[in-house]
C-alpha cells in the first residue's frame, strides 16, 4: 500500500500549525493511502472493467490479460497428468501382484505427485489472468488501455477504499499530552456536514519544524507533532481537502 502525499499543502500547512487559529482549531489535510492493483506475470491487456470513479467491491473483476501461453500450459500439465496417473496406476497393480518394486511403485507416486502440482500451478497462472478487486472503494486512477502491454507487477489502476482516508494535522507540544490514540476530534471543512469527527490513531513521537540544538523556552514553543485520526464518515472527505480540527474536552 502507498500513500499519497500533497507536498506543497503539507509543508504551508506545518508552518501554520505552529499555534492554533484563534477558535482553538488546528489545520490539516486530507491524505489516503491508496491500493494498487498490478498483475502477477506480464501480460496484454484484454478488458478493463471499471473507469475512474466507479464504486466497486470485494472481488469485482477489475482487468484481465491474455492468456493464451497460461491455456497452454495447462494443456500440458492435463496430459503430464494423466500419463503420470496410468503410470502409477500400473506400478501399483505391478506391486500387487509382486511383478514389480516397491521402488518402482515409489517413483512413479512421486511423478503423479508432481504432475498434480504442476496442475494445480497451471489452473493458478490461468485464474490469475482475470483479475479482481482485493478491497471495496472507488477507482482512482486507470494506467494502462485495452491492448497494452504491462510488465508485472506494475500498476495497473488505483483504488481507494473509504478506511484507508485519514486526516493529518499538527500539535504544539503544550497539546500532547491532552490527546490520546482513540479520542475524538471535531473536524469542519468548506461546504462539509456540521458533524464530522474522527478517532486519533496516530501520534508521532518526534517532533517537527525544530532547530537541532538544545531547546530554549521560546524555541520549545515551536515544537509539534504530527497527529493522524481516521473519520468516521470518510465519504465525506476528499483528498488533498483542507480541514480544521477541534480537539475534544474531556
Amino acid at each position: 500500500m502507498t500513500m499519497y502525499r500533497n507536498a506543497w499543502l503539507a509543508g504551508a500547512l506545518l508552518l501554520a500549525a505552529c499555534a492554533p487559529s484563534g477558535n482553538g482549531s488546528y489545520q490539516g489535510w486530507v491524505e489516503a493511502e491508496q491500493v494498487f492493483v498490478s498483475p502477477h506475470e506480464p501480460g496484454r491487456i484484454e478488458t478493463i472493467a471499471v473507469r475512474e470513479g466507479d464504486t466497486i467491491t470485494v472481488g469485482m473483476q477489475l482487468f484481465t490479460l491474455d492468456a493464451e501461453l497460461q491455456q497452454a500450459d495447462l494443456k500440458q500439465a492435463e496430459a503430464s497428468i494423466t500419463n503420470a496417473r496410468q503410470a502409477y496406476e500400473r506400478a501399483q497393480l505391478l506391486l500387487k501382484t509382486s511383478a514389480g518394486t516397491q521402488k518402482a511403485f515409489e517413483d512413479a507416486e512421486a511423478t503423479l505427485r508432481t504432475a498434480e502440482a504442476r496442475l494445480n500451478s497451471s489452473q493458478t497462472r490461468l485464474s490469475r489472468r482475470k483479475v479482481s478487486s482485493p478491497a471495496a472503494g472507488v477507482v482512482q486512477q486507470v494506467y494502462f488501455r485495452e491492448g497494452e502491454m504491462v510488465p508485472a507487477t506494475r500498476p495497473v489502476l488505483a483504488l481507494l477504499p473509504p478506511e484507508n482516508i485519514k486526516l493529518r494535522f499538527f500539535l504544539p507540544e503544550t497539546m500532547v499530552p491532552t490527546i490520546a490514540i482513540g479520542d475524538t476530534v471535531k473536524v469542519s471543512c468548506d461546504g462539509c456536514a456540521g458533524d464530522l469527527t474522527a478517532k486519533v490513531s496516530f501520534i508521532s513521537q518526534t517532533a517537527e519544524y525544530t532547530p537541532p540544538v538544545i531547546y530554549s523556552l521560546e524555541e520549545r514553543s515551536k515544537l509539534v507533532f504530527l497527529v493522524e485520526a481516521r473519520p468516521e464518515k470518510p465519504t465525506a472527505f476528499r483528498v488533498g481537502q483542507p480541514v480544521s480540527v477541534n480537539l475534544v474536552k474531556k
